[in-house]
């Protein structure tokens, strides 16, 4: 079954009434912890039946914006899942579950209005402007293509 996340993301949305992370996990009742975490930007898990999203306190507030948006899609689509134990601890490739979760992210805090009016600047400079890889913000502009009928340039 392929999950719709583009749709999973504008329901969020309109039911919470923000594309706001923070305020989607607080409304949900997703506990946000900040903590050092070293090289780990952030993890989702679930303790005693409480979700919990854990995000490095020496990033920047933007970087914290993404990893909570990232680890927020964790809780949506692979509500059950423990990346950080399957990682750790089986051979169970977690990589489909980080795509969908960066897909997730990419779709929430960069809306297609928002794509739209950034249309005529070159990809680069909105990876920069949303500080998130280049391929990433390619992969969401090919989704749109088939609604806007424009090709864009790098």
């Amino acid at each position: 079954m392929k999950q719709d996340i583009k749709g999973t993301v504008e329901q969020l949305c309109k039911k919470y009434d923000t594309r706001s992370p923070f305020e989607i996990a607080k409304q949900r009742r997703i506990f946000i912890q900040y903590e050092p975490l070293g090289t780990v930007r952030g993890y989702y898990n679930t303790a005693y039946r409480q979700k919990i999203i854990h995000i490095n306190s020496d990033l920047d507030g933007d970087q914290q914006l993404l990893v909570c948006a990232h680890e927020l899609g964790h809780s949506v689509l692979h509500p059950n899942a423990n990346t950080p134990f399957f990682k750790a601890h089986t051979l169970f490739s977690v990589s489909k579950m980080e795509t969908e979760a960066n897909r997730f992210m990419i779709y929430l805090t960069v809306s297609d209005d928002e794509l739209m009016e950034y249309a005529e600047f070159p990809m680069s400079h909105l990876a920069n402007i949303y500080d998130v890889p280049m391929d990433l913000i390619r992969w969401r502009y090919e989704q749109m293509a088939p609604l806007n009928g424009k090709e864009h340039r790098l």
